[in-house]
């Protein structure tokens, strides 16, 4: 399906930008225009919002490893 009117890749700085919020606002603002597009600002949006999760957990795996050390070593 052709879209009825094309969109800006301009677009897809909404959801690299904002993450899943981004997403879900391009989404919805491109959806009637260019709905391929639209999906597309959606999926990266959440691709993106996992991804920064992940990271998110890793690095308060990190912090916390390195408290403990520091605790351990004020206690010597």
């Amino acid at each position: 399906m052709e879209p009825a009117k094309p969109k800006s890749n301009m677009w897809f700085l909404l959801p690299i930008i904002f993450g899943l919020i981004g997403g879900v606002i391009a989404y919805i603002i491109l959806r009637r225009d260019d709905p391929r597009k639209a999906k597309n600002c959606l999926y990266l949006g959440m691709i993106l919002g996992i991804i920064g999760i992940g990271l998110n957990l890793l690095l308060a795996e990190q912090v916390s490893d390195i408290g403990n050390d520091i605790g351990s070593a004020v206690n010597l």
